[in-house]
């Protein structure tokens, strides 16, 4: 009987220990999947409206789309309306010098399932097929050239205006040529006893990754390897220009997942600190990154490559394709967008809007609770700042103001009429105000006077934005039981009059004006954030944004 309890006691004591081998590496790998939903969740909320640029574009929307995080399917299409906008604006020219601006969009639409040979009629792989103009901006330009063709399996584009034609193997052997005696690459030296930089190093290495068929390719890559592991810091992270910081760990923990190497490699991991660990260590509470220790620098730019570079480290993790190689993708982006715009029943003369000016922000607006609401409005000319370039969020708003900004939203085509006699047909405003008259969506104060500098009260925005509402096919008749089961729940609904009640309660019931609200306030003053944040709200809800 002890026998039998002494083996089972050690029957435990091994389940036990093997049970110890493994918890490890199965919490860790729950750490990277943690840090990834928290880095993903942060640039969802950061990067609403992402744009065509290397800031809060195509890295954001990279790392989403690879990422496996539960996005909507409308962020896809939306940045991509983004991209064919921009492309269709600029001719196909995204940059007539910087063809990494085309390897960069390639990339973004490669991952959201997207054809980059068919945008907006343009063919986005072409410039590609120019060797000159693509290695004119430096190793940069064969690097990103490698990366955005083979993200596709693309062929190569054929560019007839091109003086010399590009090839697969021209950018592989432009980026040897340029490697250093010491086995990494940097900005400008072409070989030679320069100094090695570790962005530019990984960068290199995971553009060479698919090529180690070459002899010559996997030469090259072992001494790039032996590089970065001689000048990997004691704390597992790298430092460019004599600066340790996120960015250059994310480039090299990229190249080794596209190599293949694990990040726990004895040649990468430095008094116990892996370079995964290294890149943790720059991970903020709310998801985002950190350019430096000490917070200097872009966080932006360090939260959107801290997120790629965590992804690639997850997906190596599960035994998924690399970052780059895209053959796996399952978004289907919508690229007819033009047939999704607006509701049934929508007036024909609403258009939607295109992005004009994308990037428009103001100071002030920083950090504001309204400011995507804001910013997406800007960026599409509905609205803009006052003389001091300011938005001024929370100041009110004129009656002429607020039928500029209605007019704008809905793309109608501005047209004086001779109504007001408050309005004189040489004001800026006249024609606003005209067209908004015209469509129903703005009455005077009398009969023949409009008051265009008077304030506009929270009761009165309703009213008027949910007659534009109706305009872009919305039904906005409620019966007298659901207006008083919606107001009721606002201690103040006894204050709002009579012939705004059933606009106020639509504009709650169809979110345009917040739920949350404590109270309604119907006679005070609407300010200028609380306008846009309604104007957009029925953009969305219009399904014209």
């Amino acid at each position: 009987m002890k026998r039998k309890i002494r083996r089972m006691a050690g029957l435990i004591l091994a389940i036990l220990l093997l049970a110890n081998l493994y918890l490890p590496a199965a919490a860790a790998q729950t750490t990277l999947q943690e840090a990834v939903a928290k880095s993903a969740a942060y640039m969802l909320d950061r990067v609403s409206q992402p744009q065509v640029g290397a800031i809060g574009g195509e890295w954001a929307v990279i790392g989403l789309a690879r990422s496996g995080y539960e996005v909507p399917q409308s962020y896809w299409d939306t940045y991509y309306a983004v991209v064919e906008e921009q492309v269709e604006a600029s001719q196909g020219v995204l940059h007539d010098k910087k063809y990494t601006e085309f390897s960069r969009v390639i990339l973004a639409l490669t991952a959201i399932g997207a054809d980059p040979t068919d945008v907006a009629g343009y063919n986005l792989l072409a410039p590609l097929g120019d060797f000159d103009k693509s290695v004119w901006q430096g190793i940069n330009g064969p690097i990103w050239a490698l990366i955005a063709l083979d993200s596709g399996n693309y062929a190569m584009p054929q560019n007839a205006s091109a003086t010399t034609q590009a090839t697969r193997q021209m950018y592989v052997e432009e980026i040897l040529s340029r490697q250093l005696d010491c086995g990494g690459w940097n900005l400008t030296d072409r070989g030679g006893a320069g100094e090695a930089d570790p962005d530019v190093t990984g960068m290199a290495l995971q553009a060479l990754a698919p090529y180690q068929d070459q002899e010559v390719v996997k030469e090259a890559v072992e001494k790039g390897l032996t590089n970065l592991s001689q000048c990997q810091d004691a704390d597992g992270g790298y430092a460019s220009y004599e600066t340790s910081n996120s960015e250059s760990v994310v480039q090299v923990i990229v190249a080794l997942c596209a190599l293949g190497i694990d990040l726990e490699d004895e040649r990468f991991v430095k008094n116990g600190n892996s370079v995964l660990d290294n890149l943790l260590s720059y991970q903020q509470k709310d998801g985002s990154f950190l350019h430096t220790s000490q917070g200097q620098g872009d966080s932006q730019m360090a939260s959107e490559q801290g997120l790629y570079g965590l992804v690639a480290a997850v997906r190596a993790e599960e035994g998924k394709s690399g970052l780059y190689e895209m053959d796996d993708v399952t978004i289907q982006v919508n690229q007819d967008t033009q047939e999704t715009v607006g509701l049934p029943g929508k007036l024909d003369d609403v258009k939607q809007l295109k992005i004009t000016a994308p990037g428009t922000t103001f100071p002030d607006v920083d950090g504001h609770k309204n400011q995507q609401a804001i910013e997406a409005l800007a960026a599409r000319e509905v609205v803009n700042g006052m003389a001091s370039g300011q938005f001024q969020p929370d100041a009110t708003m004129t009656r002429a103001e607020f039928a500029a900004i209605v007019v704008r939203a809905l793309g109608l085509t501005p047209k004086a009429v001779d109504q007001f006699q408050d309005v004189p047909a040489e004001q800026w405003y006249a024609p606003y105000i005209g067209t908004a008259y015209t469509y129903g969506i703005v009455t005077g104060r009398e009969e023949n006077v409009f008051d265009p500098n008077g304030t506009i009260t929270r009761q009165e925005a309703a009213t008027m934005v949910a007659r534009a509402a109706g305009l872009c096919g919305m039904d906005t008749q409620l019966q007298t039981y659901e207006i008083r089961d919606i107001l009721a729940q606002f201690p103040d609904y006894v204050t709002v009059s009579q012939w705004a009640q059933q606009s106020v309660a639509f504009c709650y019931q169809a979110q345009i004006l917040d739920q949350s609200d404590y109270n309604v306030e119907p006679a005070r003053a609407v300010l200028r954030c609380e306008i846009a944040q309604m104007v957009y709200n029925l953009l969305k809800e219009a399904n014209l944004l």
